[in-house]
């Protein structure tokens, strides 16, 4: 039995989980709505205040589908109630960045800004000039964009400049040495 997949999603106050029969997992919370379908073949029931997943069988697929679904799940339930967030630091002599309306602009020591388009449910902060704050309900989606701005300047190994999440560590590399 699955270790994830046979703990039960606790849903807390505030927030309504739903389930299709055909497998639309709708879950509303103070901070918003997420909707997403799930494999057929999983059983999800919704008893006083928490989520139930079973599988109909031991085949792998189904082993494996248990666990994933249940986790969904709970970071569905967990987004609409208290929400994700990464930080990103920018490490690097110049660069910055601000939010100007729903637009984050970075100075990366490129010629010209980079401009980044908040994608709807994305909000971005900047607590200070060198930090950014993507929040959203969704993990997977404020995953996705703090991962896309990282890529504009990913961290490099000998001096740390670039772009990093707040609790990544960069590996240092000793620079060359003079000749012997």
């Amino acid at each position: 039995m699955s270790r994830v997949g046979k703990l039960p999603v606790a849903i807390p106050n505030g927030v309504t989980v739903s389930v299709t029969p055909d497998n639309v997992v709708t879950a509303k919370g103070p901070k918003g709505q997420l909707v997403k379908a799930m494999h057929k073949d999983i059983q999800i029931k919704v008893e006083d205040n928490s989520v139930i997943v079973t599988r109909p069988s031991d085949e792998k697929e189904h082993r494996a589908l248990h666990g994933l679904t249940r986790a969904l799940i709970n970071n569905m339930v967990k987004g609409v109630s208290e929400g994700y967030q990464k930080t990103l630091d920018l490490i690097g002599v110049g660069y910055r960045a601000q939010v100007q309306g729903k637009k984050l602009v970075m100075n990366l020591g490129f010629s010209h800004p980079v401009e980044i388009e908040a994608v709807e449910g994305i909000t971005f902060e900047t607590p200070s000039a060198t930090q950014v704050v993507v929040k959203g309900i969704d993990k997977q989606l404020v995953g996705a964009v703090a991962s896309d701005i990282r890529s504009w300047r990913k961290p490099e190994p000998y001096n740390g400049k670039g772009i990093k999440y707040k609790d990544e560590v960069i590996r240092r590399k000793e620079g060359k040495t003079g000749k012997k």
